[in-house]
């Protein structure tokens, strides 16, 4: 009897990739966590350490990078999951859906914290 996997939406569907691209799929989850890991750091930094930063400037960024953090982390596993669902079903790859959105939440967050600084 075969073992069931974890997600089942993911696993029981088309036939087993070559592990080569199940592998790289896993190393790009593993990337969006630890961007995802970075973004609440910096969030958490902004609050915790008392920098040279007008205090509400400071708060409106950590909200956004924890925020940010959330959305890496959920990108992480959509991704994984969709990129495994097309290898299994020999489908071309779509891009990192939420990217866009990681990106200039980023920049948004980082022209706070400069603001913050110089005013």
């Amino acid at each position: 009897m075969a073992q069931r996997r974890f997600p089942r939406i993911v696993y029981d569907t088309g036939a087993e990739p070559d592990p080569r691209f199940s592998l790289a799929n896993e190393r790009t989850f593993l990337s969006w966590i630890r961007t995802s890991l970075a973004l609440v750091a910096a969030g958490v930094a902004l609050k915790a350490l008392q920098l040279p930063i007008r205090e509400d400037f400071r708060f409106v960024s950590a909200i956004l990078f924890i925020s940010l953090g959330l959305v890496a982390a959920l990108q992480a596993w959509v991704g994984w999951a969709r990129t495994e669902r097309a290898l299994r079903q020999n489908r071309a790859l779509t891009g990192p859906s939420l990217s866009a959105l990681i990106t200039v939440g980023v920049l948004f967050a980082t022209i706070i914290v400069a603001l913050g600084l110089f005013l």
